[in-house]
């Protein structure tokens, strides 16, 4: 039972990480666009003031009681870990990447971290731990659908893309790709990490996680 719970946390844990550095990543190479949900703080920030970080944590509040809601349960606490950890993550990212200046070196950096951030997504998800706020929403959603991972997380991607431009949010050419193929990378990461840590663990410990 304690292997079992140290291989979950240090799934999450590394998963987090991954994502956070995809996230800079994309950030680095921001000449492209920036993310659909970026998109939308942005607006927000725009029409309402605040800061772009207090929109984003505003959002996942938001995010966060209406699955509880729809759910009728009280998130796990890696949700709320994933609000606070995510953001430090980044600002560490950020300061330890280098700027790039050459557009070529923006583009190899903003393709590979729409990558890392799909693996990332797919580590700390798979050990059941508490989905961050945004991926919550998609899980719920493919709960309730039945319909497929890359399916609902496109969705969701450009819808807010949309929105967050109705609100005077910048959209460039790397807010599509990140919208269109973000949820494609997760839906094929998500189950292989499960696979991963379903055999580290052995297969009879697998009711543990789920």
């Amino acid at each position: 039972m304690r292997k079992v719970l140290l291989w979950r946390w240090a799934f999450y844990l590394v998963g987090m990480l991954v994502l956070s550095l995809g996230i800079s990543m994309t950030i680095k190479g921001q000449r492209l666009g920036i993310g659909p949900w970026d998109v939308l703080h942005v607006g927000l920030f725009k029409n309402f003031g605040l800061s772009i970080g207090t929109w984003s944590v505003l959002t996942g509040c938001i995010i966060v009681i209406s699955t509880a809601v729809v759910l009728r349960e009280w998130p796990k606490i890696g949700t709320w870990l994933n609000m606070v950890l995510v953001g430090a993550f980044i600002d560490l990212f950020n300061w330890m990447i280098p700027d790039m200046t050459a557009i070529w070196a923006q583009m190899i950096i903003f393709a590979g971290g729409i990558i890392v951030q799909g693996i990332g997504v797919g580590i700390y998800i798979c050990p059941n731990i508490g989905a961050g706020p945004r991926d919550s929403l998609m899980l719920v959603l493919v709960q309730k659908t039945g319909a497929s991972v890359k399916k609902i997380r496109t969705t969701i991607e450009v819808c807010v893309a949309i929105i967050g431009w109705l609100f005077g949010g910048p959209i460039g050419f790397g807010t599509a790709l990140i919208a269109l193929f973000l949820g494609q990378v997760v839906h094929y990461t998500l189950p292989q990490c499960r696979k991963l840590l379903v055999k580290i663990i052995h297969e009879e410990n697998e009711r543990l996680l789920y």
